[in-house]
């Protein structure tokens, strides 16, 4: 990758007050959960992510065996040289909150200090940069007297979470969060890509108001509008939305009649939007990495983006 390509841009993640790169690293992309990656290929992904400017990692415990292997990478580089977020996984009742149970996650503060205290340990690390919420099934009690984001706060005062927050769907939820005055910074998933653009009318208002930071989960919709062909994709992974393939398939094949490459509007389409500051996404290897830095690092032509504006409309103006 050419020096001048690897300029990753960077933006101020709201009141937290930190330069993150557009494109966090999402760590599940070396979780094993799209092909095997190795504890010596993560660990030179994630040294190699950091030198090209790559280096806020977003990380949590559901996302396979990845935090581990950024614990081994942290061993050799410098903490002040990484952003780190994660997440207190509240998905059931199994052990630290993960998908496999089937009943209420422990919304408790204690659990949150606990769960959180133990994170630091695996990574080897002193403080996380900041620590989301992640996928409560209920909001109330996360915002109780004694919930997650008391212990969240606890941890705070504390130093060794820096800033706290929300990674979760419902616009509602997100909504009682910021209005909390507690939150600085909270994570949307498919709610802004160049298939769905809910979050525009109702997170982003909201958290822009409070100064607050705002992640913006499936930029690149899973892989759907990377520029890999549709069928393949489909093929190798299962989506909740059967109608989000579709959608893509229109912008795959305007794209390829554009002779434009959909990776890079699919990006340059979420950076447009001033509102996000970060986009996370999980890179597999050194290629998927160096063509999503250099997909977000080369602004499109604003002629394209008229005649993208022709083809789909005026819900694709920005």
């Amino acid at each position: 990758m050419s020096p001048a390509v690897a300029q990753l841009p960077r933006r101020r993640l709201g009141r937290t007050e930190l330069e993150i790169p557009v494109i966090p690293f999402g760590t599940l992309g070396f979780s094993n959960s799209f092909g095997f990656v190795s504890d010596e290929d993560a660990v030179a992904l994630i040294k190699h992510a950091v030198s090209l400017g790559a280096n806020h990692f977003d990380c949590a415990r559901c996302y396979g065996d990845s935090m581990r292997k950024l614990g081994l990478a942290l061993r050799e580089i410098p903490r002040q040289d990484v952003i780190i977020t994660g997440r207190l996984c509240c998905h059931s009742d199994a052990p630290w909150g993960g998908y496999q149970g089937a009943g209420e996650a422990d919304y408790s503060a204690e659990r949150a200090v606990r769960d959180v205290e133990d994170q630091l340990e695996l990574l080897g690390t002193d403080y996380f940069d900041g620590i989301m919420i992640h996928d409560p099934n209920r909001i109330e009690p996360t915002l109780a007297r004694d919930g997650s984001l008391a212990g969240l706060l606890q941890l705070k005062a504390q130093g060794l979470v820096r800033n706290v927050g929300y990674g979760m769907e419902p616009h509602d939820f997100h909504l009682q969060a910021i209005a909390t005055g507690d939150v600085d910074l909270v994570l949307c998933f498919n709610d802004y890509n160049l298939v769905r653009r809910t979050a525009a009318d109702t997170v982003f208002p909201a958290a822009a108001d409070a100064d607050v930071g705002v992640l913006n989960g499936w930029a690149i919709l899973r892989g759907l509008l990377t520029g890999a062909d549709i069928d393949e994709v489909l093929a190798q992974r299962r989506y909740r939305r059967d109608d989000a393939a579709e959608a893509a398939r229109a912008y795959w094949n305007w794209c390829r009649e554009e002779q434009i490459d959909l990776l890079q509007l699919a990006i340059q389409f979420c950076l447009r939007e001033k509102r996000i500051h970060g986009n996370p996404i999980g890179s597999l290897n050194v290629e998927q990495l160096e063509a999503n830095i250099r997909a977000a690092s080369t602004p499109l032509d604003e002629g394209i983006w008229t005649r993208f504006q022709e083809r789909f409309g005026a819900g694709a103006r920005q």
